[in-house]
């Protein structure tokens, strides 16, 4: 007799939880990125979803690019969420890896101009081994360039350019200047303080 009332405050339990859909933020459109099932919407507050860039755009050439959302509010049945960061797979960043050649990773800090703090991971390949000064000045470029573009940029914007490779496009113009340079990518990114919400 006892099994028999767990299992029925079991079922009682989870017929209690709703399922909500869960939205990118409006940078990707409030893409539905998944479902999650909840008793109270106060304990969704925080939680977090993933899904790639290539399951949000249906671009299959996008699929290294694995994000994370935070739910930061629901409305109805809808669950909405900020950008807290992003990383490309193991899979891709080892084919970026070719022998006789160098790579500068840079960790950049920055604050954007509508006050959120960001960190990502920038890498640079270059197409064959460069010596100590080259690898100083292709960082010093990086951070330089980083850190003007994030405080001259909202965050949607700077998440926008991360994401989809228009940032890592414009700092490969200025480290070729310095040395011959194959790829570089905003490896990983993550939020350090809170998106500013979005007006309905």
């Amino acid at each position: 007799m006892a099994r028999k009332k767990q299992a029925g405050r079991r079922v009682e339990g989870w017929k209690a939880k709703t399922w909500y859909k869960v939205h990118a933020p409006e940078t990707f459109n409030a893409a539905h990125i998944g479902d999650t099932i909840s008793a109270d919407t106060e304990n969704m507050i925080g939680r977090v979803m993933n899904a790639t860039l290539g399951e949000i755009n249906n671009d299959y050439g996008k699929q290294h690019v694995k994000m994370k959302f935070r739910i930061d509010r629901v409305a109805g049945d809808a669950a909405y969420t900020e950008f807290v960061g992003h990383e490309l797979t193991k899979d891709y960043l080892r084919s970026l890896v070719k022998r006789r050649s160098s790579r500068i990773d840079a960790h950049v800090v920055g604050t954007t101009k509508d006050g959120v703090r960001v960190h990502m991971t920038v890498t640079c390949y270059t197409l064959m081994a460069a010596d100590s000064s080259h690898i100083h000045e292709i960082r010093k470029r990086i951070f330089e360039r980083v850190g003007a573009f994030v405080a001259e940029n909202d965050w949607r914007t700077v998440v926008e350019a991360m994401v989809t490779g228009g940032l890592a496009k414009d700092l490969m113009a200025d480290a070729r200047a310095v040395f011959p340079v194959r790829r570089i990518e905003v490896i990983k990114s993550k939020l350090l303080g809170r998106a500013p919400a979005v007006a309905a």
